[in-house]
C-alpha cells in the first residue's frame, strides 16, 4: 500500500471508526451509512479521491443481516490509488443518503441501484427508474424475487421466420 492510501485509510479510520479489510492489495473500509456522504467529500477535498468508478450493491438474503452492502469505488487519478468504501443497509428500512451532491456521477448508480434492489437514496435530485418501465412491479436484482419468464413475441414477422426454417426430411 502507498503512502498516500495509507494516509487516507488511518484518516478515514480514526475520523470514522472504519473497519478496514484487505484483500489482494484493495483496502475496504467498512462505515456507517450517516457517514458515508462526509467520508466521501473527506477523502475527494483532503486526498484527491477525485473519481467515483462504481457505486453497486450486493444482496446477502438469507446469510447476513443487515441483508444489503453498497460499496462504492473511489479512485485518485494523481497517486494512481483505489478505495473501497462498503456500508451495509437494513431490509426494514433500505435507504440511505445519496452521494450525487459529492459525486454527481453517483446520479445513474443510484437510479440503477434504486431500479435493480429498491434501495432508496436520500436527498437524491431524480430517483426514478432506469433500466424498467415504470409500471414494473418489484426489484428483479433481490434475491427473493420471482423470477418471470415472458415468451419473446415475434408476431410482426413470423411468416419471414417460418419461410427460413429447414425443413426436417424424415
Amino acid at each position: 500500500m502507498n503512502q498516500h492510501l495509507e494516509k487516507a485509510v488511518k484518516n478515514i479510520q480514526k475520523e470514522y471508526q472504519a473497519e478496514s479489510r484487505s484483500f489482494r492489495d484493495q483496502i475496504s473500509l467498512s462505515l456507517d451509512p450517516d457517514q458515508i456522504v462526509e467520508a466521501c467529500r473527506t477523502l475527494r477535498d483532503d486526498f484527491g479521491f477525485g473519481i467515483l468508478v462504481d457505486e453497486t450493491a450486493v444482496d446477502y438474503w438469507g446469510r447476513k443481516e443487515p441483508r444489503f452492502e453498497i460499496i462504492y469505488q473511489l479512485h485518485c487519478r494523481e497517486q494512481n490509488s483505489r478505495l473501497f468504501l462498503r456500508t451495509a443497509v437494513s431490509e426494514e428500512q433500505p435507504r440511505l443518503p445519496s452521494i450525487t451532491a459529492v459525486y454527481p456521477n453517483a446520479n445513474w448508480y443510484e437510479r440503477e441501484i434504486w431500479d435493480l434492489f429498491g434501495i432508496q437514496f436520500e436527498g437524491h435530485p431524480d430517483l426514478r427508474r432506469l433500466l424498467l418501465p415504470k409500471d414494473w412491479e418489484g426489484h428483479p436484482l433481490r434475491k427473493d424475487q420471482p423470477i418471470k419468464v415472458e415468451e419473446t413475441s415475434f408476431s410482426f414477422n413470423y411468416k419471414d421466420i417460418d419461410s427460413r426454417k429447414p425443413r426436417v426430411k424424415r
